[in-house]
């Protein structure tokens, strides 16, 4: 299993070039604060060649929301709209070979596969 680093270890994680994946966690981060930092780490790992980025979004079943804490009041607002901000991003999409959404009700997850650097020059 994929270890998940902090938002921090970007730097600091070794990778095996074309066999690496990174592992991010996205829980408790507002909207803007997701936005940015996945843009920031997909750089960093298209830099340090990393092949393929699991991010973890989660399912919004326990965002706060006025009338029922379990709930979301936009379902699962991360799952669907950080795959789109990517997918709108067109500096980010020129680093992506395909962004791997799933429709699983389960599913609090997708994968971004990274285009090589040394491809793209």
């Amino acid at each position: 299993k994929d270890k998940v680093h902090s938002k921090d270890e970007i730097n600091k994680h070794p990778t095996n070039k074309n066999k690496s994946t990174f592992v991010i966690d996205l829980h408790g981060f507002s909207l803007e604060q997701a936005n940015k930092f996945v843009e920031k780490t997909i750089n960093d790992c298209f830099e340090k060649e990393v092949s393929k980025l699991n991010i973890i979004t989660g399912k919004g079943m326990r965002s706060k929301s006025t009338e029922d804490p379990y709930k979301s009041s936009e379902l699962s607002i991360l799952k669907h709209s950080i795959p789109e901000f990517i997918k709108s991003n067109v500096d980010l999409m020129k680093l992506i070979k395909k962004v791997e959404t799933t429709e699983e009700k389960n599913s609090g997850s997708f994968n971004v596969y990274l285009k090589s650097k040394n491809k793209l020059r």
